[in-house]
């Protein structure tokens, strides 16, 4: 996250608390990726906070190298396509999931070609403006940058359920606006916004259950 390893912890610990309640009140197999969506970047944020200690000179935690990997790894690598992956899952009418295969294939490609520029280039990592900044000749263009966008946040505006597209929204509204502060440290910035504005995702769970709840009673 900006600012400090600290701030990335920190936020590390209270993500993954509402990503493991997340997880618990998801049901099913269809459900349990787009829940542990939380979770995930609970964890991409710990990552993170450990390359903040390795850039800055502490080597508690380990080496740059490996940590600025795995960061990337899950930023760049699998992200634009475990989201539009967990909405085709969770959308329960045949005609959304229709809606959202192009997003899903436009991912898939993309995962396919960072992951193997990050294998490919070497990915320089380094501290600007209060901001971890990542640069990677094969990933690092604005070409890339739309199409990832696209891939992230487009298949959340063909969803069923209203909260899903609200969360989208709100996760454009992010990406323009790191773009337009931090373009210099895109990927840092805007995957800390992501990972908080991700615990959205639990009141999404939580209205679901709540109105099947409902809807028993209704029945009964």
């Amino acid at each position: 996250m900006c600012f400090s390893a600290t701030a990335s912890f920190t936020s590390a610990a209270v993500i993954a608390v509402v990503g493991v309640a997340t997880v618990a009140i998801s049901r099913g197999p269809r459900e349990w990726l787009f829940a542990a969506l939380p979770l995930l970047f609970a964890v991409h944020q710990f990552t993170e906070g450990a390359v903040w200690l390795a850039v800055t000179g502490n080597g508690a935690l380990g080496g740059l190298e490996p940590w600025g990997f795995l960061y990337m790894l899950y930023a760049q690598g699998l992200l634009p396509a475990l989201v539009p992956l967990s909405i085709w899952l969770i959308e329960p009418g045949r005609h959304r999931r229709h809606m959202v295969l192009p997003f899903l294939a436009l991912g898939a490609g993309l995962t396919l070609y960072q992951l193997w520029a990050l294998v490919h280039f070497p990915t320089a990592i380094f501290v600007e403006s209060h901001s971890v900044a990542y640069r990677n000749p094969g990933t690092s263009n604005s070409i890339i940058a739309t199409l990832y966008v696209i891939a992230t946040c487009g298949s959340l505006f063909f969803s069923e359920y209203r909260d899903i597209v609200a969360l989208g929204a709100v996760n454009l509204i992010g990406v323009l606006v790191v773009i337009w502060l931090k373009q210099y440290a895109f990927t840092s910035v805007w995957c800390a916004y992501a990972a908080v504005v991700s615990v959205l995702i639990y009141f999404h769970f939580r209205r679901r259950r709540a109105a099947e709840r409902h809807h028993a009673v209704l029945e009964h």
